[in-house]
């Protein structure tokens, strides 16, 4: 902004009587609530707990972010579209445990399937991707040719998966038990590191993860698939008349997210190096919690990668700085809850005040 127009705007603004500069500062204050209050969290919880701002804390926050961005990135593009995805966390798990499995050390005494050797990581990773992908058109198939509700639409799905997730896990020599062992190839690819912050390394998946949000910004931005996304999730009715393919629309959103769980459940099984029916298990809970806390309307046509980003980033300090203060585990469930109805509760206020 440059002088003269931050000149204008002051001017404009002294003109304006007590009640317009009131309603003014609570407009502000309602639709900055999240940059607000992240700072106010931050310095409270700094001044409780004096490490919780340390080089080794404050990566720890951005490398949990970056294991969380992918799947709230892909789940973003379906609330837009006035949806949600359900299956999310359970797609993340399945493609967890192929991962995992196809990709334990040759010769590990628990190796899923003895008779097959490690196998290099980027046709897994392809493989991963593959998975999330098919699911995701499903949902987005059904949603859109069915005209069924996406959430009844994941919730079945959500169910499927979990219940192929329980029969895999039982295939081969596993019996159901979670699978570990994970080849170095893949953990070093994943959870190695090729950087440091004094003693603290980060983690390749920060970078893949920075990667992903570059692409879905472009994605969301710079494409028309990205317009006519937005214009869907508006009014799906006028986009059509315009002229976009609004089942095509739907269709693609729901398999880029997918492909976004993919590469979770990809980055995860490595992450965490023991996988069982339990991995991706709310994962999706967190997601939409983010997307909604970063401004993703479920009113429909509305959202910013920035949003989302600051929405993971914001949840992440939360949870690590409960932590930090010894809060139950159990309460920061209640907490999450909360944080979920306010959000939504402002998102909703917004609306009512554009409409």
């Amino acid at each position: 902004m440059t002088r003269n127009s931050f000149n204008r705007k002051l001017s404009d603004y002294k003109k304006l009587d007590k009640r317009d500069k009131a309603a003014m500062r609570k407009e502000f204050f309602i639709n900055n609530s999240l940059y607000i209050f992240l700072f106010v969290a931050i310095v409270a919880i700094e001044i409780i707990s004096p490490m919780f701002l340390s080089v080794p804390s404050i990566i720890n926050i951005i490398s949990l972010s970056a294991a969380n961005l992918p799947i709230a990135l892909g789940i973003a593009g379906c609330i837009i579209l006035t949806g949600t995805d359900l299956s999310a966390g359970r797609i993340v798990g399945l493609v967890a445990c192929v991962s995992a499995s196809l990709l334990q050390t040759t010769g590990y005494a628990n190796k899923m399937f003895a008779s097959i050797p490690t196998l290099p990581v980027f046709p897994v990773l392809l493989i991963a991707v593959l998975i999330g992908a098919l699911v995701g058109l499903i949902n987005g198939f059904c949603t859109a040719k069915f005209k069924l509700h996406p959430f009844i639409v994941t919730l079945s799905t959500q169910l499927i998966v979990y219940g192929l997730l329980l029969m895999y896990l039982m295939s081969g020599s596993n019996n159901g038990q979670s699978i570990s062992g994970l080849d170095s190839s893949y953990t070093g690819f994943i959870a190695g590191s090729i950087l440091k912050i004094g003693t603290t390394p980060i983690p390749n998946y920060v970078w893949y993860a920075i990667v992903l949000t570059v692409i879905m910004w472009f994605v969301w931005n710079k494409t028309t698939f990205g317009k006519n996304m937005f214009a869907v999730g508006s009014n799906p009715d006028a986009a059509n008349v315009s002229g976009v393919n609004v089942s095509r629309t739907i269709i693609l959103v729901f398999t880029l997210a997918g492909v976004m769980y993919g590469l979770t459940g990809f980055i995860e099984a490595a992450r965490i190096g023991s996988n069982s029916a339990a991995t991706g298990l709310n994962y999706e809970l967190d997601a939409i919690a983010a997307c909604v806390i970063g401004g993703v309307s479920f009113v429909g046509g509305i959202g910013k990668i920035r949003g989302v980003i600051m929405g993971v980033v914001l949840l992440r300090i939360i949870f690590v700085g409960l932590t930090f203060l010894g809060i139950d585990a159990n309460l920061q469930y209640v907490i999450k809850g909360l944080i979920i109805l306010v959000a939504c509760a402002i998102d909703m206020r917004k609306y009512l005040v554009r409409k």
